[in-house]
Parts: structure tokens; C-alpha cells; sequence
């Protein structure tokens, strides 16, 4: 049964690192949420090591700068993983091939320019990466939607049914399908995997809740502390992706219910029902081990 909790410092001294979500937990693309800077903070100066594990299409460099521009303070965290990192290993790899159509938005440029420290050399040694018209390419990758303020997937269904004749794989940066910017809902790129899946193609996808996003996450949390065996926490509002992922990973999981499935517990968003809560997990299928409204 999942245990509904006050605050991350109620689970003091029980794990080595969290893998945290950032949007719905940490910030809501506009702002940062105080109360969950504070926790990590205080998780950190516990003796915990934060890992902020992000299904951001972009690389690790552009997150950190995303962060610093929401006035996230640097000591709130240690080490930055994200699904564009894993994707990016991927797309390096040829898993869609070296000729590529991109579906993004200009803000996601860097997806195809900038790569993490470690990955930068293994890029280097490869055959280059070529973007080309959706008829020439080997392969889709997708960042997302190229205007996600105005655009929905319907936006995509002819060059989506186009990828589909030409038996194109997608590589999903992002499998995210929504996000809250504030009060607005946005699709992500998960959302046109989705909709590729359901016409038939084929979708690749490097971030939660697949292991390629939490292989690289381990694999930096253990150079970065020089332990290979820490107790881990998984932390997020994503009940498909933050607690799926924790869960397929024999991971601890904490559900933040007042991200985006907040109107479903009840009217205070920082005390979630446990009566509306227990039933909801139950049609999820899915039991994470603890809850709490908001990351505090």
C-alpha cells in the first residue's frame, strides 16, 4: 500500500541519491517551486547525492541553463540526466539510421550540436549525422512539436502517415505526451510516438520509463559518488513515467499527486485524499511506495 507522506525529510536517512523529476516537481516551466528547492537542498546536506533525471528533449548544458533562468540554485542538485542525452547516444549509434528528418522546434537546434562531456568523444567517432527531407531519410527523430504553444498531433498526420508508408523508425527524444507550462497544457513528443504507434510505425524512446535514460543516470550517479550500489529513490508526478520507471527499475518510487494528475485527490493539492488516491493507483495498475501532494 502506498504510504502518503509529509515531506522528503520524513524518509531521512533510508536513501543514497533521488532521481528527481523537474517539471511538476521542481518547477513548472515559469517557475521554480520553492519548497521542493528546499528539500533537495536539505536531502543533499543530509549527505544525499540529487540526481535530476528529466525527460527534457535537450541535452544536459541546456537544461542547466533552463534552470538557472527559473532561479534554480546550484546546490539543489549534483548531476543532470536527460532524455536527450540517451537519445542522442541512440541517434550517434544509428538506431534510426545517419540520414534523419527532424520534427522539433528550433529551440531544440541543440539536440544536434551539443553533446554532454562524456558523450562528446564517442560522437566524434562516428559517421556524421545528416538531417534530410522526411522522402530521403533513414530514420524520424523527434523532439517534439515545432510550435507546442499552438500545435497538436492532428497538426502531424500527414507527415506522420507519410513516415509510416516509408517504414521510417522514430527515435522519441521525449517520451513525455503532456506538460504544464503554468496553466497551459502542451503535447510533447511522446504524444506524436504515440500517435505514429497507433498508425502502425515504429517508436524508439530513451527516456522514462525506459532504461536507457536510468543506464545513464546509474552510470553518472556512480562516477560522480564512486558507489555503485546506492539506495535510490524515484521521485516524480508522472505516474507512467516517474513511477513506471522506478518501478521497472526495482526502484523505490515517490508519486507527487499534485502535478499532473492534481484533480484527481481531492481539492487541497498538498494533501492528497487517501480515499480517492488508493482507488486511482488501483486502475493505474500501478503502487508506488509513497505519495505526496508536492515535492517538500
Amino acid at each position: 500500500m502506498t504510504e502518503i507522506i509529509r515531506s522528503l525529510a520524513d524518509l531521512s536517512g533510508r536513501y543514497d541519491a533521488v532521481f528527481c523529476d523537474l517539471w511538476g516537481c521542481l518547477h513548472d516551466g515559469r517557475k521554480a517551486f520553492p519548497a521542493a528547492v528546499a528539500a533537495l537542498q536539505a536531502f543533499r546536506a543530509g549527505g544525499g547525492t540529487v540526481v535530476l533525471l528529466t525527460n527534457s528533449p535537450r541535452p544536459k548544458d541546456s537544461v542547466i541553463q533552463q534552470l538557472d533562468g527559473l532561479s534554480v540554485p546550484r546546490d539543489a542538485w549534483d548531476i543532470i540526466a536527460t532524455s536527450g542525452d540517451a537519445a542522442q547516444m541512440g541517434m550517434i549509434s544509428g538506431a534510426v539510421g545517419r540520414r534523419v528528418h527532424h520534427i522539433g522546434a528550433p529551440k531544440d537546434e541543440v539536440f544536434f550540436t551539443t553533446f554532454a562531456d562524456d558523450l562528446q568523444a564517442y560522437a566524434a567517432s562516428q559517421p556524421p549525422i545528416t538531417r534530410v527531407a522526411l522522402k530521403d531519410a533513414t530514420g524520424i527523430v523527434c523532439t517534439g512539436l515545432r510550435d507546442d504553444l499552438t500545435e497538436t498531433p492532428d497538426d502531424y498526420r500527414a507527415a506522420l502517415l507519410l513516415g509510416k508508408t516509408l517504414g521510417l523508425p522514430m527515435l522519441c527524444a521525449n517520451p513525455d505526451i503532456v506538460v504544464d507550462m503554468g496553466d497551459k497544457r502542451l503535447y510533447c513528443a511522446g504524444a506524436l510516438a504515440q500517435a505514429y504507434e497507433g498508425m502502425g510505425g515504429t517508436a524508439l524512446y530513451f527516456g522514462k520509463p525506459h532504461p536507457p535514460i536510468y543506464d545513464l543516470a546509474r552510470r553518472r550517479l556512480s562516477e560522480h559518488t564512486g558507489q555503485s550500489d546506492a539506495q535510490i529513490l524515484c521521485i516524480g508526478d508522472g505516474i507512467a513515467t516517474d513511477v513506471q520507471g522506478g518501478m521497472s527499475e526495482g526502484l523505490d518510487t515517490l508519486f507527487i499527486t499534485g502535478g499532473l494528475a492534481a484533480d484527481e485527490f481531492g481539492p487541497d493539492i498538498e494533501n492528497p485524499d487517501a480515499a480517492l488516491l488508493g482507488p486511482w493507483l488501483d486502475a493505474q495498475q500501478r503502487a508506488p511506495n509513497f505519495a505526496m501532494g508536492r515535492l517538500r
